[in-house]
């Protein structure tokens, strides 16, 4: 599957749309690393648990939205974006969308 934050896939063009594909998950980290985040938001630098815990959460949003475009028989998705929004203390919702197309290399 070719996934794409562009409007197009160079070298190729768009046969067919399908339409918008999307996959989210909601994510929260155990409570013992909170503590240990919390901790750090004191001192200052990164906090590692979220980074950690939000890159997780961006690989299974992509994937849930290519496994949706693949059963529309889509092989690109264009003008993917991701957004995040807070769901509740220490958790947040990833969401992954774009376009679920038909490609062909262009001659």
């Amino acid at each position: 599957m070719i996934v794409v934050t562009m409007p197009e896939v160079p070298g190729y063009r768009i046969v067919k749309v399908l339409g918008v594909v999307k996959g989210s998950t909601v994510r929260a980290k155990h409570i013992g690393k909170d503590i240990l985040a919390g901790l750090r938001q004191i001192v200052g630098g990164e906090i590692k648990e979220y980074t950690e815990m939000l890159s997780e959460a961006r690989a299974e949003a992509e994937r849930r939205m290519i496994e949706e475009a693949e059963k529309l028989g889509a092989n690109a998705i264009i003008n993917v974006r991701y957004t995040t929004s807070g769901v509740m203390q220490n958790a947040a919702e990833i969401l992954a969308y774009g376009t679920a197309v038909v490609v062909e290399q262009s001659i």
